[in-house]
């Protein structure tokens, strides 16, 4: 099983490596990029998966370093290093989120509608996510700010409706969660990312579940 998962990540990784290693194209190198963070993300495990984000990031680190005035080039540093936080977790995973949250401001800063918002979303999701004061800069009340600015910019996405929906379920918001994931599941399908909208469709579905079961359990 670990020799599987190890060709999972040689093969994804190298088709990443052939693109980022020519001339910088922004549309081929964020591409790789995305294609390879669906594959790490979703169907690596463990020290694999760990490997994969490690070797990831130096990759999302060269596409800022290609194109540093682009907004979906540190949206895409800033999720890889968010993705590789949550795979590490525990409080050393604080220095890597701190640095995903400037990426995403910078993004924002040079525009805030690029990717369809993606930067707000996954911003909001890491203040979402982080512990709070005094361990790190975790803010449910910065989170539903950004995430309801990126729902004017986006209001049918897949990723902003899913983790809108995973804040409300935190919160206890029950059927504003369901609201959204029921969004989420008529999302429109993104050209060119297949692979992350399957996976993504199969979270909404098990947080989908979870509401519904609390929904009943309210009635």
């Amino acid at each position: 099983m670990k020799l599987i998962k190890l060709s999972a990540l040689c093969f994804a990784l190298n088709g990443l490596f052939s693109s980022l290693a020519g001339a910088a194209d922004l549309g081929t190198d964020l591409r790789a990029v995305q294609d390879s963070w669906a594959t790490v993300n979703y169907e690596l495990q463990d020290k694999a998966r760990e490997a994969g984000f490690e070797a990831l990031i130096k990759d999302s680190q060269r596409l800022v370093e290609h194109f540093p005035e682009n907004a979906e080039s540190h949206i895409w540093h800033g999720i890889v290093q968010s993705s590789f936080a949550g795979a590490k977790g525990g409080l050393g995973a604080l220095g890597l989120a701190e640095a995903a949250k400037e990426e995403l401001e910078k993004a924002i800063a040079i525009d805030e509608k690029a990717l369809q918002g993606s930067a707000l979303t996954s911003l909001g999701t890491l203040y979402a996510k982080v512990p709070g004061w005094p361990i790190g800069f975790g803010s449910d009340k910065k989170a539903r700010a950004l995430f309801e600015k990126s729902l004017q910019i986006n209001p049918d996405g897949l990723d902003i409706n899913y983790f809108y929906a995973e804040f409300l379920y935190d919160d206890k918001k029950y059927q504003a969660a369901f609201e959204h994931l029921q969004k989420a599941k008529a999302a429109p399908p993104r050209i060119g990312r297949e692979k992350a909208d399957k996976y993504r469709q199969q979270e909404v579905d098990m947080l989908l579940a979870k509401v519904e079961k609390k929904l009943k359990k309210h009635k």
